[in-house]
């Protein structure tokens, strides 16, 4: 069964990480800065790819963002696809300048 949980190593910097069967399947590498949260990669082991593991992260992610009144700065090649794939779906927790 998957898992997500938050885990901030060092404030301002952490990750989001995600656990198949207790196994570290995938990762979002991100920082805090006031109430901007900035992702910078996301990462799932080859072994766990094709399963949507991409997906889970970024909603936990944006659940996290809306839980505690940040706004996403998408510097993550995936993230930022997703966020300009689907704008309105994002618009809330997206950080625009």
């Amino acid at each position: 069964m998957e898992q997500t949980k938050v885990v901030i190593d060092r404030s301002p910097y952490g990750e989001i990480q995600l656990f198949s069967d207790d196994v570290k399947a995938g990762k979002m590498d991100i920082a805090i800065s006031g109430e901007k949260l900035t992702v910078f990669h996301t990462e799932v082991r080859s072994e766990f790819a094709g399963r949507g593991f991409a997906k889970l992260l970024l909603d936990k992610l944006v659940n996290y963002a809306e839980q505690n009144s940040l706004k996403i700065v998408p510097v993550c090649p995936y993230v930022n696809l997703q966020f300009r794939r689907h704008p309105k779906m994002y618009a809330a927790v997206w950080y625009r300048e």
